[in-house]
């Protein structure tokens, strides 16, 4: 059977100029997957320059308020006075607090959408198995 399609085989005539329209074909798809990868490449770099942008600029704006609130606040020495020190440190701690609580909220809610999202994933998994 193997004989029959091989003499089969070679007694097609192979048109002219296939081997040159391949070769330009493939050279094409290469040059497809070169640019592909270059716009990859530059994707990435932009995604590392914005994210470095952003970061500086938080740290230019904080910088940029801290040394205002210095300026306003004259820079009082709460070490001196126990009751204004305790005040301080008390406000500080409930800042901290309300943020922590607030971002912790903020994971539950990430953690039960991510939860039904892979209950979801895995009822479809099982349904196509």
């Amino acid at each position: 059977m193997d004989e029959l399609n091989l003499n089969a085989l070679e007694q097609i005539p192979i048109p002219e100029g296939l081997e040159e329209r391949l070769s330009a074909k493939i050279d094409k798809w290469e040059q497809r997957e070169k640019k592909a990868q270059h716009r990859i490449r530059r994707s990435r770099a932009l995604r590392y320059m914005a994210a470095a942008a952003c970061v500086a600029l938080v740290v230019g704006v904080g910088l940029h308020l801290r040394g205002l609130d210095e300026k306003e606040s004259g820079a009082q020495d709460t070490y001196q006075n126990p009751a204004l020190a305790q005040q301080q440190a008390e406000r500080a701690l409930n800042l901290l607090a309300y943020n922590l609580n607030k971002g912790m909220g903020q994971m539950e809610k990430a953690k039960a959408l991510s939860d039904k999202t892979e209950q979801s994933l895995n009822e479809q998994l099982k349904e196509l198995k």
